[in-house]
């Protein structure tokens, strides 16, 4: 099986971030910027987008990890604290710091690195580097494995698979699940 290296995305980062989404198959539209866009950010598109990332990566706000595997960028999951995010329909427990939850919200395999087992091991990377972080929860929002949509936001039995527990829905499609990492 392949190993891929994990390294936070941050400035240094950004030419293999950007390599990345611009590759063919790559959410580029997207720029992993839907679930962070708040007010006016909503309504932009393409390069507006890729932008918005990019001056939160510069500000220094966590926004995920990068899988490398031979020193190239193949894979993507976006893990960062829960409140760098618009609402993502999560578990709001009273007495729960805002900062100790963190959020997986996507992944992004390239295609020839697809069917490896690449999800779990970028779910492991994000465990790691939530609770490295000092993050208390993890908490995503999976699908079923036969849903029509969201499927970028992973599947359930794997984060079963991992430890993660059922604790809602978010719409119609997508489960709330946590892991405790204190």
């Amino acid at each position: 099986m392949l190993q891929l290296q994990f390294h936070a995305v941050d400035q240094g980062r950004w030419p293999d971030f950007e390599a990345l989404f611009e590759s063919r198959g790559a959410p580029h539209f997207c720029y992993c910027m839907v679930w962070r866009a708040v007010g006016g950010e909503r309504a932009l598109k393409g390069e507006a987008r890729k932008a918005c990332m990019k001056a939160r990566i510069d500000a220094g706000t966590p926004v995920g990890l990068l899988g490398y595997a031979g020193g190239e960028a193949v894979a993507w999951v976006s893990i960062a604290p829960r409140e760098t995010y618009r609402r993502l329909g999560g578990l709001e427990q009273e007495g729960e710091i805002e900062g100790d939850v963190w959020s997986l919200a996507c992944f992004f395999v390239k295609r020839p690195f697809r069917g490896q087992g690449l999800t779990r091991q970028l779910i492991t990377a994000a465990i790691a580097q939530a609770r490295a972080r000092g993050a208390k929860v993890l908490e995503a929002y999976p699908v079923p494995p036969d849903a029509p949509s969201y499927r970028f936001m992973g599947y359930v039995p794997t984060f079963e698979s991992l430890g993660f527990s059922e604790v809602g829905l978010a719409g119609h499609r997508r489960h709330v699940m946590r892991l405790a990492l204190a």
